[in-house]
């Protein structure tokens, strides 16, 4: 007799799986193609002493073991073993008047399990074609007519096991299963019932099974998010980053951006902003714009600065300040003078003056009376360019002025009358304008701060028919004017008409010398 294996030892193993089971990672799979399995099986036999089918209360509870080979996604290689004891009394009747039996059976059986839904179904219907080998060990009674015959025997069968069943995935580590199947030995005499028709399977059993299978090794998973690369729909994650069961990164508040990359993960936000919110559309960040309801700049915190001063709106005390001019904090131009003229209007930002002069110190009115009658007291030497004295006291009175008044520029305009060439006069006239010009500049006045410009006789002021008038009309004038004014001459006579060059003197031509002839002394006769 082969030994007996107890019972309790076998729910022991079964228990000790099911505590396994949590710690494996995934079912089986492509990536993990083998798993081990362990049940516990109700059978019911059938046979000469009548049939146990479906009669719950009859089972015989019996530990088992599987080993599973994944070959495609709808076949597994499955092989199983199984141990069970059969006992039964036959009552005391005929034909066999309290005949007995206690068979142990061992059944180890190899075939293919199709499965009908794919890896990922979490349940998944099946059917098992495994036909195998069955030892019987037998000891038991044949009650007949009297006399009791011993039927102990050992005995092996070839067996044919078909089943249906279910896979429930309990999660990546486990997967539970039920099925019922019927095993047909061959030829098998569970009972020891001497008398046997031509039938090879008058004795048979079902087999009512519940186990767990678990998957063994490791998954592909080369960015180790723990999802197998067969599932990972985002493969590449960083590593230590919290995925989902596709292996994609969190994102909790499902705007697209992972939570790792998040900058605001409790708000759904932009891409462009890090994940985080941009209520006005302004391109800055809620957290970071102060005004977080009206679309604004970026170097301003998101804040609305209409006129582009720099100065946001909120605070702008001259929200209306024309593009490019310097402001204060409070948004206002810039008045460094304090005249009360913004400096990008005041012709004298430096210098406080009157709105009505543009910002610019006014003039005494003696200063003016003095520009407008200096041009009496200019004087030239005749048909020259250079000063009298006479005129020095006038041009020194001028250069004061400008220095009074540094802002302020001066246009001199020269002219004369209608003698000689119009050529000559202009000629004349623009020197003696450069002429005045260059002595207020030996007195320190800066050359931008003077124009000089010679008119000739194109603009008289008195007729050139007497010589009254003639004097009237040569002259020297001076006009002062602000910075960004034209030149008055200009605006009284027009642009200064072109110089012509001076025409060039013909050099002298040299006679040549007359030679005389030499004189001759006459012979002197010797007497």
């Amino acid at each position: 007799m082969p030994p007996r294996i107890p019972l309790p030892k076998v729910l022991m193993l079964g228990l000790s799986a099911c505590a396994l089971a949590p710690h494996l990672t995934n079912a089986q799979t492509a990536d993990r193609k083998t798993a081990i399995g362990l049940n516990v099986s109700a059978m019911q036999y059938k046979g000469s002493f009548g049939s146990d089918f479906w009669k719950w209360g009859e089972n015989k509870y019996a530990p088992g073991i599987t080993f599973s080979q994944y070959l495609t996604k709808g076949l597994d290689l499955q092989l199983s073993g199984n141990y069970v004891e059969f006992k039964k009394t036959a009552p005391n009747s005929a034909p066999y008047f309290g005949s007995n039996f206690a068979t142990n059976v061992v059944n180890v059986n190899l075939g293919l399990k199709f499965k009908l839904f794919n890896d990922d179904s979490p349940i998944r219907p099946y059917l098992l074609a495994a036909p195998g080998w069955t030892y019987t060990s037998r000891e038991g009674t044949i009650n007949r007519n009297g006399q009791s015959l011993r039927t102990d025997e050992d005995k092996s069968y070839f067996d044919l096991f078909g089943a249906a069943g279910i896979d429930f995935r309990l999660g990546d580590a486990v997967t539970l299963f039920v099925q019922t199947g019927q095993h047909i030995p061959l030829n098998a005499n569970l009972d020891g019932e001497p008398v046997r028709d031509g039938d090879k399977f008058d004795d048979r059993f079902l087999q009512h099974t519940v186990g767990l299978n678990v998957a063994l090794g490791k998954a592909k998973d080369e960015d180790n998010d723990g999802v197998s690369d067969k599932k990972d729909k985002c493969p590449g994650t960083p590593a230590g980053v919290a995925v989902d069961m596709n292996g994609c990164p969190l994102d909790g508040d499902g705007d697209g951006v992972p939570d790792y990359q998040d900058k605001c993960p409790t708000e759904k936000g932009l891409a462009t902003l890090e994940g985080c919110p941009d209520r006005d559309g302004d391109g800055v960040r809620d957290g970071d714009d102060k005004c977080p309801d009206t679309p604004g700049k970026a170097e301003l915190q998101g804040c609305p600065d209409s006129d582009n001063d720099g100065v946001i709106d909120q605070n702008d005390k001259c929200p209306n300040t024309p593009g490019g001019v310097s402001v204060d904090a409070n948004g206002c131009p810039l008045d460094k003078d304090g005249d009360g003229v913004p400096d990008y209007q005041d012709r004298c930002p430096n210098r406080p003056g009157p709105a009505s002069n543009k910002g610019c110190p006014e003039m005494k009115v003696e200063e003016k009376k003095r520009l407008q009658e200096a041009t009496k007291y200019i004087q030239f030497e005749f048909d020259k360019a250079t000063l009298k004295p006479i005129s020095f006291p006038t041009l020194d009175g001028l250069v004061k002025i400008l220095n009074d008044y540094p802002d302020y520029f001066l246009g001199i305009s020269a002219h004369a009358d209608n003698k000689g060439d119009d050529a000559y006069n202009l000629r004349l006239s623009d020197e003696r304008a450069a002429s005045a010009r260059a002595y207020m500049l030996r007195k320190g006045i800066p050359e931008d701060r003077i124009v000089s410009h010679g008119y000739g006789e194109t603009k008289p002021i008195a007729t050139n028919a007497t010589e009254a008038g003639r004097a009237l009309n040569r002259r020297v004038e001076f006009d002062v004017y602000l910075p960004g004014d034209p030149n008055p001459a200009e605006t009284k006579y027009g642009p200064a008409p072109e110089i012509p060059a001076a025409p060039v003197k013909a050099a002298p031509v040299k006679k040549a010398p007359v030679k005389k002839a030499p004189v001759r002394k006459a012979p002197v006769r010797r007497k």
